[in-house]
């Protein structure tokens, strides 16, 4: 049987960070930026229905200049947004094929499972509706893109063997983040067989910019490299990798990504030896000491999102973004029906149960401060 990825470059071009132009995707560089791309023999693109604007700016700039055999697409279905009922979720599918333009879609993915999110793809049975639209040819590989624990992937993976795919997390900084869990996610797939589909290798471009030690050691390894290609070519360089997202926002951006994906080799033992003292750079920086066990939460009053909180200030200390950080809480702990650090009410039961000893009022003090 042949490898679902075989005839895939490393590169793909993630569509969520499309260039904006007076508040909307400026098609007409996500134009040029497709060109680029297809004429460096790269041929992988990564929509969503949940990414605002970007089904009809692929349509646009891809689909309708190019014939549909030069590329694969892909794009995702989200049940768990705003969907009541299971045709509410299988509309989401009609509006990607209306948007697109495609006609049928290569790779095909139930988007962000885990936690409460798998549950309205089993509610509305979604997992039977892709199969039924692989038959009728409106859907080449099905599979999933993934946020959470390894043990959930594994029991996800192990209830639907019929799935061709993951797409997870992975970057050399998340690796072994506690929360992110990237290795023991990829270990799951690996030992089902699925082959992945890597998303975030830069963090959100956070590992394009990170900490001032991290930099120093790529830039003493190779002074003529990007810090972003050290990352992408640490997940292009893990086996069983179908293709590496990369969500791409600017002309400069795909020039250089394509400058050292064109004709990819994986990293050398010395360059995997680079990695490991960044990995090791950046585990010396001081962080919250917080493993997400949630204790806390089972005894907090007030339904605080500690360990959320505690995460995007994390962020805060690694990359300086207070952006991202922010994006980070309101996901993290909004998102997930928890309470902003400012409203703790400093009863300290939190504390008592914690098995790393954190100070969390003090850093909840901090939290809020931080984030308000």
């Amino acid at each position: 049987m042949a490898y679902l990825g075989e005839n895939i470059p490393k590169l793909g071009f993630g569509l969520m960070r499309l260039p904006q132009k007076d508040g909307a995707i400026d098609v007409e560089q996500v134009k040029v930026m497709v060109d680029k791309f297809l004429a460096a023999g790269f041929t992988y693109f990564d929509t969503a229905w949940a990414y605002a604007g970007s089904e009809d700016a692929i349509r646009q700039a891809l689909v309708e200049r190019y014939p549909r055999d030069k590329f694969q697409l892909a794009t995702k279905n989200a049940a768990w947004i705003g969907c009541k009922t299971r045709e509410e979720a299988i509309a989401q599918f009609e509006t990607s094929l209306q948007q697109t333009g495609a006609g049928y879609f290569d790779f095909y993915l139930l988007h962000n499972l885990g936690e409460h999110r798998t549950a309205s793809f089993d509610q509305f049975d979604m997992w039977s509706f892709v199969q039924e639209k692989k038959a009728e040819g409106l859907i080449r590989h099905i599979g999933f893109s993934f946020h959470a624990t390894p043990e959930e992937l594994d029991a996800i993976l192990t209830a639907h063997p019929e799935v061709e795919f993951v797409q997870l997390q992975i970057n050399y900084a998340d690796w072994e983040n506690p929360v992110v869990q990237s290795r023991g996610c990829y270990e799951v797939a690996r030992k089902h067989g699925k082959p992945v589909i890597i998303m975030e290798p830069v963090k959100g471009g956070m590992l394009a910019t990170p900490p001032e030690p991290v930099r120093e050691i790529f830039h003493r390894a190779d002074p003529a490299a990007s810090v972003a290609s050290w990352a992408i070519r640490f997940a292009a360089s893990l086996e069983g990798v179908i293709t590496v997202l990369s969500g791409m926002s600017s002309v400069e951006q795909m020039e250089d990504n394509l400058s050292y994906m064109r004709g990819f080799t994986a990293l050398t033992d010395q360059q995997q030896d680079v990695i490991r003292e960044a990995q090791a750079a950046l585990a010396k920086i001081p962080l919250i000491p917080c493993t997400t066990c949630n204790y806390c939460a089972k005894v907090c009053p007030n339904s605080i999102g500690i360990s959320g909180t505690f995460t995007a200030m994390n962020y805060l200390t690694l990359y300086g973004n207070k952006a991202a950080a922010q994006g980070q809480e309101a996901w993290l702990v909004g998102k997930h029906g928890k309470k902003k650090a400012a409203e703790c009410i400093h009863c300290g039961k939190c504390e008592e149960v914690c098995p790393q000893h954190i100070s969390i009022r003090q850093e909840l003090e901090k939290a809020a401060q931080a984030f308000g």
